[in-house]
């Protein structure tokens, strides 16, 4: 009787012990894909934040629609520059443009499309009569989209957020000119082809 009670008990015993440790090695697993949950989750936010530095930078009024605005207000001229003006407190786009005789200057807010003519001015004579207009004249055909070009930018510097930009032109080429900001101190200014999308010129602060 005493022997059946004690084999009894250590079966009972066996059975506690392969139920515990089957538990602890489930709890093992499910720690595990909490971790690999975690991680995977850590990687998406990080994702995230990279592909949306260049989009926040985005305005609501695109740049194809300020060009628009542009030539519909000097249907006879040419734009020989492009950048962002964040003074006063308001984000705009400040156009600059030619025709033969004389030099144009336009801004139009990012947000709401408002328009305000800044100055209309005369050549200097040595720049007069298409002098002037044929060497500074941006090439706006083929633009890449301003998303692109920002993305270029931001994956070659690894890290950072645009700072500033200006469309330029220099021997016959249109030009992006992005300023990058990564902290207090550094920064790194990319120039690329607004036709093909490619790094003409690093410059690092």
């Amino acid at each position: 009787m005493k022997k059946i009670i004690l084999l009894s008990s250590v079966v009972l015993s066996l059975g506690v012990f392969a139920g515990c440790s089957s538990q602890n090695t489930d709890s093992g697993k499910t720690t595990k894909s909490s971790s690999s949950q975690v991680s995977a989750s850590s990687n998406s936010v990080s994702s995230s934040t990279s592909e949306s530095s260049a989009s926040e930078t985005v305005y609501k009024v695109s740049l194809s629609d300020a060009i628009e605005t542009y030539k519909e207000t000097y249907p006879n001229t040419d734009i020989i520059s492009i950048s962002l003006d964040t003074s006063f407190g308001q984000t705009v786009y400040d156009i600059e443009g030619i025709d033969d005789n004389k030099e144009y200057s336009i801004k139009i807010n990012t947000d709401t499309k408002e328009l305000k003519k800044e100055r209309e001015e005369n050549l200097d004579r040595d720049e007069r009569n298409g002098i002037k207009r044929r060497e500074n004249k941006l090439d706006l055909t083929n633009l890449k989209d301003m998303k692109e070009i920002f993305d270029i930018a931001l994956k070659e510097a690894g890290s950072g957020k645009i700072d500033d930009w200006e469309i330029k032109e220099d021997m016959g080429v249109t030009y992006w000119d992005v300023s990058i900001k990564d902290g207090m101190t550094k920064e790194i200014e990319y120039k690329i082809n607004a036709q093909t999308g490619e790094i003409i010129e690093t410059d690092a602060d």
